[in-house]
């Protein structure tokens, strides 16, 4: 026994191992091919060759981020170039644009790790099927939803170039990203609720099986794998709106963005600030509404954010809450506290409602964009009644008196929204001053005030031109025109009178049923 353990031994110690060698872009195994013993050995070398680089997946991420990096560069270039103004946020833009990328492609990475380990578990799933699962649309449609849609194809073409380098010679699935992400993020730019993302999960599921379909038919092989393809790509669309559901809240919070569905939250007028203004301050919240329906109109006539624009309205002066009897709105019948100030004192006052609108803002979160309007609602301009008070005042010599003192301090609105809240502040407030506010009153009164604010320098650092400023003062016009209007002066009804109308009526009816 032991002479024949010795022999086996040593025959199969003189038998040589089978070595293989694998070419550089030698082509291992092509789609849809049986893969044999010699096959599978090859491959499990490729891939334990990837595991030994302890390296790779550092030089993967260095890859990526460096990809990212130019990316940003070149889109900062065109922005220079192209892109207008957006209100000192374009910075946040490009960093939360080379977040996006590089999140995307690490979801990429994931999802082919993942598809790999189905396919190992489960041999008769190809790895190719679960590829169409991977979330390929995910940083476009949260693009399209934080910055806007052109900035989001950009993000699109970047993210299929790279796919096009994953994946190497399968050019499906840069086709297959690229429809998918352009799909979505049209769509999503109409959601008004976060509940929408699901539906645009399920709509990209359904461009998903369209894709697959096309990509079938392209290769020639209808059937390869469809059914499972199809599946696959309808569970990465309802995915992908999960995703979206649950990341971007995250972005909004960490970053400071504002969306249409969060604006429309905000808009409500049951938000804890509104029931606070309807009793703390109740002509500050009247006056808020009505700037709102301003600026909301002149925002659409113009091509701005018109949702913004009357949210942002509907906060401009929550700093009020905080001394709202300092203010002229709230003070119907009351004594005018400022009678007891001076007023260099009364004009900090005034200006500190922006600070307080700021701070409570940033308190109750109600995003970056609203903080910076509320900021920016008086730029730079001065609280005349106050210095011409302090001008007058007897006491004061001009020495004493600056100008600065007696000036918001800013900045200057430097977005069209911005700049429309401060045109409806200054013109609905003047316009309460109308004693007889005629059309023609208030086409003046609209006209002087936005001359005068222009004149004054504060709308330089918008977007605003003078084309722009004619249709705004149109729209202003027609709204305040039709808040002043008049009505009949109905006749007032005697008692005698209404009780004879009353028997002429009965009269009438016992008349009627008799006849009839």
């Amino acid at each position: 026994m032991e002479a024949t353990e010795k022999k086996k031994i040593a025959a199969m110690e003189e038998v040589k191992p089978t070595l293989f060698k694998v070419q550089k872009n030698e082509m291992i195994v092509r789609e849809g091919e049986n893969i044999d013993y010699n096959t599978l050995l090859k491959l499990e070398a490729f891939y334990k060759s990837k595991g030994d680089n302890k390296f790779y997946g550092i030089a993967v991420l260095i890859g990526i981020f460096f990809i990212s990096l130019f990316l940003c560069i070149v889109l900062y270039f065109w922005r220079t170039r192209n892109w207008a103004k957006t209100a000192a946020r374009s910075n946040l833009d490009f960093l939360v644009l080379g977040i996006l990328a590089v999140l995307q492609i690490l979801f990429v990475k994931v999802g082919i790790f993942i598809s790999l380990a189905i396919n190992r578990a489960f041999p008769s799933i190809s790895a190719d099927a679960c590829y169409f699962a991977i979330p390929f649309a995910l940083g476009a449609i949260i693009t399209a939803v934080l910055i806007n849609r052109n900035v989001s194809m950009i993000l699109t073409v970047f993210v299929s170039f790279m796919i096009a380098f994953l994946f190497e010679e399968r050019i499906a699935f840069p086709f297959y990203c690229f429809l998918g992400s352009i799909a979505a993020s049209y769509k999503v730019v109409r959601t008004h609720q976060r509940s929408a993302f699901l539906r645009v999960g399920a709509f990209l599921g359904l461009i998903n099986m369209t894709a697959i379909i096309s990509i079938n038919l392209f290769s020639g092989n209808l059937f390869n794998d469809l059914f499972v393809r199809l599946a696959m790509g309808f569970i990465g669309g309802f995915l992908t709106g999960i995703l979206v559901a649950g990341i971007t809240p995250l972005f909004e919070s960490l970053f400071g963005y504002i969306t249409d569905i969060r604006l429309l939250e905000l808009a409500n007028l049951n938000q804890p600030l509104f029931q606070r203004m309807i009793i703390e301050a109740p002509g500050t919240y009247h006056h808020s509404i009505v700037v709102a329906s301003l600026v909301e109109a002149a925002a659409e006539a113009i091509g701005a954010n018109s949702l913004l624009a009357k949210v942002s309205a509907y906060y401009h002066d929550i700093g009020k809450l905080t001394k709202p009897q300092y203010f002229i709105e709230n003070q119907p019948n009351a004594e005018n506290r400022h009678d007891k100030l001076s007023p260099k004192m009364s004009s900090l006052v005034i200006i500190s409602h922006v600070k307080d609108g700021c701070e409570l803002a940033a308190k109750e979160k109600l995003g970056q964009q609203i903080i910076n309007i509320i900021r920016q609602h008086h730029g730079t301009s001065i609280v005349s009644y106050f210095y011409d008070k302090a001008k007058k005042n007897k006491d004061r010599t001009a020495s004493n008196l600056s100008e600065t003192d007696f000036r918001y301090p800013g900045p200057k609105p430097q977005t069209r929204e911005a700049g429309l809240v401060m045109l409806g502040d200054v013109i609905e407030a003047s316009s309460r001053t109308l004693s007889n506010p005629t059309p023609a009153r208030i086409r003046s009164l609209v006209r002087e005030r936005i001359e005068r604010i222009y004149m004054d320098g504060q709308l330089d650092e918008c977007e605003l031109t003078l084309r722009n400023l004619n249709t705004i003062a149109e729209s202003f016009i027609k709204i305040l025109t039709g808040i002043f209007h008049h009505r009949v002066d109905y006749p007032e009804t005697t008692p005698k009178e209404s009780n004879g109308k009353k028997e002429d009526n009965e009269s009438a009816d016992k008349k009627q049923s008799k006849q009839n």
